[in-house]
């Protein structure tokens, strides 16, 4: 198993899919919570297995994770969460 498809199986239990089943391109929707105000975030399955990989390495929720990003964003969110997302990644290697 590649370490992108393990990235994917890290989720918790109620979001976790088989890999076989589990589409890393496959556009998913959740609710967050962002300055005190619930809102909805699209990213695709591969994103947000790495936004809990990072928040996890960091001590924090994806909340939190989410709202820091949102604070130095000057788009759209789910695009900032992409960018900071690569350029997170691109540091660590």
């Amino acid at each position: 198993m590649t370490g992108f498809h393990e990235a994917l199986r890290s989720g918790t239990p109620r979001d976790r899919a088989p890999v076989s089943a589990t589409d890393p391109a496959r556009l998913v929707k959740r609710s967050v919570v962002v300055a005190g105000h619930r809102t909805s975030v699209s990213l695709e399955d591969a994103f947000w297995a790495e936004l809990r990989r990072v928040a996890a390495a960091r001590h924090t929720s994806i909340n939190g994770l989410i709202a820091e990003i949102d604070e130095n964003r000057s788009g759209n969110l789910s695009s900032a969460i992409r960018v900071f997302l690569l350029l997170n990644r691109v540091q660590e290697t």
